[in-house]
């Protein structure tokens, strides 16, 4: 039998229907449509709130202009036919105003994930995610990486990937490029891992 790999698993509208359906019958069930597939991301632990929550302050304590705003569903990949629901991401405060649960991306300046203990994670988060992200060509794409103590910045996407990804591990300051203009601090995150 042949698998057809380059065939999504559904329409966009009908996983969008599924996602709404889904998170309206099952409590914190968050569905994602990347590379024509569905996924589930975990419920995030205690720990993985208090990275954003931590994140969060940062950015308002640097960017005020801007907000980190929690779960927001992005339109990703080349024809915005992929569906995310970033940890968190960077725009300005009225950004989304008026928009519906899926929102077109441009005023995005970083998306930012932290992985979860599930699965998944290395798929989603460390190679289908920066894809996606870079085809949208969001400037930015933040990982926090728990799982291996690492944070990775993804910059400079070329419309396929990010051409500049900067890895380093917890406990070492890491710039964020513009647009964000951040740098961060990351010796707290050490104390927010199994």
């Amino acid at each position: 039998m042949t698998v057809m790999t380059d065939r999504p698993q559904m329409l966009t509208a009908d996983f969008e229907t599924l996602a709404r359906i889904g998170a309206r019958e099952v409590e914190g069930l968050r569905l994602e449509f990347i590379t024509g597939k569905m996924g589930v991301k975990a419920v995030p632990d205690g720990d993985h709130d208090r990275i954003v929550v931590w994140l969060a302050r940062m950015c308002m304590q640097y960017r005020p202009e801007q907000w980190l705003h929690v779960e927001r569903g992005l339109m990703v990949e080349e024809y915005r036919s992929g569906r995310a629901r970033p940890d968190a991401l960077m725009a300005p405060d009225d950004a989304f105003v008026g928009q519906g649960e899926w929102a077109d991306p441009t005023p995005v300046l970083m998306v930012v994930e932290v992985t979860s203990y599930d699965s998944d994670t290395d798929g989603r988060d460390r190679r289908e995610k920066p894809h996606a992200y870079a085809q949208t060509g969001i400037p930015v794409y933040l990982l926090i990486d728990r799982g291996n103590g690492l944070v990775l910045v993804h910059s400079e996407p070329d419309g396929q990937r990010y051409e500049t990804v900067q890895t380093v591990p917890f406990g070492k300051d890491v710039c964020l490029p513009d647009p964000v203009g951040i740098t961060l601090p990351t010796e707290p995150l050490k104390d927010w891992v199994r």
